[in-house]
């Protein structure tokens, strides 16, 4: 039966659009209330140490500061002496501000200034004074790199013999690879404001990609079950850094408790490198393959960067083990522990740094064996996911690189590097593949149809600017027939029908899976009440015998009978169903992915050593794309992260100080519109009747991945020297 047809996979303008252009769009700090406070935060100026004592009298005594908070006079905390642990944590001991006085890093939080206005919190903060007992601190991962444990979450176990593969193998190379700390750095900065109600109960709107994460965290840490509502109805981006509560969401609840008042906090773009992080990483990788570039043995190790409190896993290698066929895999992936704050996932975490090594790996073995790079990838393609002995449900990988190619012309690209010159510029060609997970979470959803012919759709799930407002309206027009304009979903409210974070690309699969089944339903209740009159011409039909479409059921066999919706609902009145879908029992048989090609031109002038990229084809299988619109803005929004990825950011830090020093948007290098060429995005076709009843797989994550290691590649195309380590800025290409 099929249950959607148009306007599922159709181009369409965000239905939140207008609201965003015309300003209505309402954010975490634009919430307000009679009497609001405004709290700032004062960190830590050290990397680690002992807070001996914090002077408060200058701040306390300007007129309209109302408290500053510090960890001597903070409210009683429910879950300090045992931590909660957020659905995204990491293993270890969470982070908790203001427990006591040991400093962790630079940047803690030490002090929360609130006052009357925001502008007297941040003058006051500036007066409070901190003494410190500094201790010896390691910040740098190249020191300590020889102490790296092992990881909590090891990748797949060895298979075949690696080092006697490796040993005999004709042709073999051998790199290592180092990727910086990089931060989110979304539009909007993260914020909580808290209004206290009059019978104690929180309403909290925080700028978060999970409000039912928020809202657990909160009621476990202050032991208020059932008395906190979290909202979040837009957020201005996030990338993975609304994935866990930050810390000033505790401080703001912990601030409007004590004083029984209404409280904001927002953190200073600066303060927006306090917190997590990609974290930088050290990998080698080790490949031999036989003469005619077939890999007979591939070894992926990495060492990565994570706190003194907690252990943050990512899946850097595990990508080595699945994309090609090899028999023989050794994978390892170990931890560094540093007095820094502990990282967190950022697009596509651990694939954006661990398949950059490895398709600049396999570009290295392509020159090393004398194969064309793209020929190369065909000749160790694999339909199955090595790491798990399965075949992929769909994996259209092929189309990718022959359509991507073909797009792009590489069939022109001469073999050897600096072959092409225009002028003063060497112009090179590079590709590389990209992969991520085609994830399915639980997720529930609840649709209504009202009087009016209205339907109503709703789940606790976020949009952080991807489509998810549109994705969901699409999906449950389509089912019920209904055209878009008739159709409202709510999202973003704690109190709404369980959804899972939105991250992992996984939205669409799994909140998109319970907006059509919660849609079907109705359905079906929709029919059972248009059968309750014994003259009704639906009487003894099943849902298979009508169809929806343009507002009206109808029977698709004689006497072709159709009636309204809203006729239906005037008798029987308003109509519900709410549904929870989970991950289907087909997919454990299966693996699942989305996979792409990414094929990239860059110009280096000669003499300056300056990059830019001049053309960008990406080749991407994701399923059924519910909105190639929206999608595609996905796909652009990670191709130009991948380039900023591999020509600008890096946030660099004074291992002296253990601080990091360009934690700011003008040091902080991005790509701009100057930086970036118009980028070519094709969705190949694809089908699977696995992943889910909707046969729709992510794009949030694919569309950065490979892409810093096409551009990498294609600089040694053009250049003939090969830099390893990201970004490639024009030092090292000098």
């Amino acid at each position: 039966m099929n249950t959607l047809a148009a306007p599922v996979g159709q181009p369409l303008a965000r239905v939140d659009g207008p609201l965003k252009v015309t300003g209505q769009a309402r954010y975490a700090a634009e919430f307000d209330t009679p009497g609001l406070l405004h709290g700032v935060v004062v960190c830590s100026s050290i990397a680690r140490g002992q807070v001996l004592r914090i002077d408060t009298r200058e701040a306390e005594a300007l007129d309209g500061v109302v408290l500053v908070l510090t960890h001597e006079n903070r409210p009683p905390v429910a879950s300090y002496d045992k931590p909660y642990q957020d659905d995204d944590a990491a293993d270890g001991s969470p982070f908790r501000p203001l427990f006591n006085d040991r400093v962790l890093y630079n940047g803690q939080p030490l002090a929360l200034v609130v006052a009357e206005t925001r502008e007297l919190a941040r003058h006051a903060a500036s007066q409070v004074r901190i003494e410190y007992r500094q201790e010896p601190h390691q910040t740098d991962l190249l020191a300590v790199s020889e102490q790296a444990h092992e990881a909590p979450e090891p990748p797949p176990e060895p298979r075949g013999d690696f080092a006697g593969a490796f040993a005999v193998a004709p042709v073999r190379v051998e790199c290592e690879y180092q990727t910086p700390v990089e931060h989110h750095n979304p539009m909007e900065t993260h914020a909580s404001t808290v209004f206290y109600q009059p019978d104690g109960e929180l309403l909290v709107h925080d700028k978060t990609q999970g409000v039912q994460n928020c809202q657990r965290y909160l009621e476990k840490v202050f032991g208020m079950q059932g008395r906190i509502r979290v909202l979040a109805p837009f957020v201005g981006g996030a990338f993975g850094s609304g994935l866990r509560p930050q810390y000033q969401l505790p401080l703001a609840v912990m601030a409007a408790l004590k004083l029984h008042r209404s409280v904001r906090v927002e953190l200073t773009r600066q303060q927006m490198f306090t917190f997590g992080y990609r974290p930088r990483t050290l990998q080698r990788l080790s490949l031999g393959a036989d003469r005619d570039g077939r890999l007979q043995a591939l070894a992926h190790q990495a060492i990565g960067q994570t706190s003194s409190f907690e252990d943050f896993t990512e899946h850097e290698v595990d990508w080595s083990g699945m994309l090609y066929a090899c028999d023989n895999v050794q994978l390892g992936y170990r931890l560094a522990s540093l007095d820094v704050y502990t990282p967190l996932d950022m697009r596509a975490p651990g694939a954006a740094i661990g398949v950059f090594a490895l398709e600049c790996a396999m570009d290295e073995l392509a020159y090393a064996a004398g194969v064309d790079p793209l020929e190369l990838r065909l000749r160790n393609y694999s339909e199955l996911n090595g790491n798990q002995g399965k075949r992929y449900s769909s994996k259209e990988l092929r189309a990718c690189y022959s359509q991507g190619a073909e797009r792009f012309g590489w069939s022109r690209r001469p073999a050897a590097p600096r072959s092409l010159r225009d002028g003063d510029q060497l112009i090179g060609m590079g590709m590389a593949t990209g992969v991520w997970e085609a994830l399915q979470m639980p997720a529930s959803a609840r649709a209504c149809i009202d009087a009016d012919g209205r339907l109503q759709v709703s789940s606790a799930t976020a949009d952080i600017g991807t489509g998810t407002y549109t994705a969901m309206t699409q999906i449950a027009a389509a089912a019920l027939g209904l055209p878009m304009e008739r159709v409202d979903f709510r999202l973003g409210d704690s109190s709404l029908p369980q959804a899972p974070l939105e991250g992992g690309s996984a939205t669409v699969s799994s909140v998109g899976s319970a907006v059509h089944q919660a849609c079907l339903a109705l359905r079906q209740k929709l029919l059972d009440a248009a059968q309750q009159s014994p003259a009704s011409p639906f009487t003894g039909a099943g849902i298979d015998d009508v169809a929806f479409s343009n507002g009206s059921m109808r029977l698709k066999r004689p006497p072709y009978s159709a009636v309204e919706l809203e006729r239906i609902v005037e008798v029987s009145g308003a109509l519900d169903a709410e549904v929870r879908v989970e991950p289907g029992e087909q997919r454990k048989n299966w693996a699942t992915g989305t996979h792409s090609a990414v094929f990239v031109e860059v110009r280096v002038d000669e003499a300056l050593g300056t990059v830019k990229v001049s053309r960008v084809v990406s080749a991407v299988a994701a399923g059924r794309v519910v909105n190639p619109k929206t999608a595609g803005n996905q796909i652009v929004g990670g191709v130009v992260w991948g380039i900023g990825q591999a020509l600008h950011e890096e946030t660099l830090i004074d291992h002296r100080l253990g601080r990091y020093m360009n934690h700011n948007l003008a040091e902080y290098h991005l790509p701009v519109n100057a930086d970036i060429p118009e980028i070519d995005v094709i969705f190949v076709e694809e089908h699977d009747s696995v992943v889910n009843d909707l046969g729709s797989k992510g794009v949030g994550e694919i569309g950065i991945v490979g892409v810093a290691a096409a551009v990498a590649n294609a600089i040694y195309h053009a250049t003939g020297k090969r830099v390893r380590e990201l970004p490639i800025t024009l030092d090292k290409l000098l």
